[in-house]
């Protein structure tokens, strides 16, 4: 299919953040043209099936069950709409630093704030250095948890910043603490490229944006909505009482009136009759040190086995007494040893590591519980 779509820039580097920034300040500016593409394949466009009309800005995800993700058509006005808000939320424009990939969400919108400020973005070269960011203005950085715990290991210039957005992936409560001890202010996002980026900012709605609890999951309404998926006629949207949500696969509750999301509803792990929600227990394994996931792996007995999969040196017993507290059906009955598996910036393949864990599990590798 023949579409007015151009290929935007791609990475995470100077020239693909300087490219995307004087693209999106004509955008803004009101100069018209076509849709941009933001794609690591360019030959996405041909996967395109649906109608333009209101979209100014593609992004592909990278799939949260299949790993090929959609093509999320946004309006530029969606987009300003989330940068607005976001602005609004921390106290006022200010400088950016960039390390995330433009063509996703969060490093894209890193980039229209830093247009929306006037101020262009520093680029992430190595170091968290403090020369090239100005005093005069507020400072900004957007990660993911995996690169938040990295930079904590020399929180210093973490001090330097008003405010760090972390989404992408949940932030383990131990390591938010720890930021918070070191003085560094985090601020924990959920949202996704259907909501032009982070939405909720630790656990409550940005401005204009509506949150309800749908059967467990979590549904989102608010300017920021995109326009349609552009490459199926499925769409995740829908009306009701004159209002337009986004119906999402997120289960969530609301706990001291904020929002907590527990994982995806097709995570969720069916073990021995019980549902576990892996979120829950990889925020009680977080206290034992890096990071876990844990992934359902078949079995005869289970059905399906909970299996925990971390760093070395971390033994079943530890998995265990770390879960103590939970139910027995949340306590994961084997741990392996392996590395992760990434889809995105900051998300875990768990359709990978389920893999992953199966293998080990089957070769005799790893712990089981008798």
């Amino acid at each position: 299919m023949t579409t007015p779509l151009t290929p935007g820039p791609v990475g995470t580097g100077p020239d693909a953040v300087a490219a995307l920034y004087a693209v999106l300040r004509r955008m803004v500016d009101g100069e018209a043209g076509p849709c941009l593409l933001m794609a690591a394949d360019p030959s996405a466009t041909t996967r395109v099936t649906e109608p333009l009309d209101g979209v100014d800005v593609v992004i592909a995800t990278s799939g949260s069950t299949d790993g090929r993700g959609h093509l999320v058509g946004l309006s530029l006005d969606a987009l300003m709409a989330s940068a607005t808000a976001t602005h609004e939320r921390l106290g006022g424009p200010g400088q950016w630093l960039t390390s995330l990939p433009v063509h996703h969400v969060a490093g894209f919108q890193v980039v229209l704030r830093s247009v929306l400020a006037g101020i262009p973005p520093v680029v992430h070269r190595g170091l968290l250095a403090d020369r090239e960011l100005r005093d005069d203005v507020p400072r900004y950085l957007s990660l993911v948890p995996t690169q938040l715990v990295r930079a904590l290991e020399e929180p210093g210039p973490l001090t330097h910043f008003d405010a760090i957005l972390v989404g992408g992936a949940a932030l383990a409560p131990e390591v938010a603490a720890r930021a918070r001890d070191a003085g560094v202010r985090v601020i924990t996002t959920y949202g996704m490229t259907e909501t032009a980026g982070g939405c909720v900012y630790d656990g409550e709605p940005l401005a204009g944006v509506r949150v309800r609890l749908v059967d467990g999951r979590v549904q989102l309404a608010g300017p920021m909505l995109a326009t349609r998926y552009v490459d199926t006629p499925d769409q995740p949207f829908l009306a009701d009482d004159g209002v337009r949500w986004l119906a999402t696969a997120d289960l969530g509750e609301w706990a001291d009136g904020r929002l907590r999301v527990l994982g995806r509803a097709d995570d969720v792990i069916v073990s021995g009759g019980a549902n576990v929600v892996p979120r829950v227990v990889e925020d009680a394994l977080a206290r034992l040190g890096g990071t876990w996931v844990v992934v359902p792996v078949p079995d005869v007995t289970w059905g399906q086995l909970v299996v925990a999969i971390g760093p070395a040196g971390a033994s079943l017993a530890e998995v265990r007494a770390a879960t103590a507290h939970l139910t027995p059906a949340e306590r994961p009955r084997a741990v392996v040893r392996a590395a992760l598996v990434h889809r995105g910036p900051g998300k875990v393949d768990r359709r990978a590591m389920a893999a992953v864990a199966a293998a080990e599990l089957a070769a005799g590798r790893g712990e089981r519980k008798p």
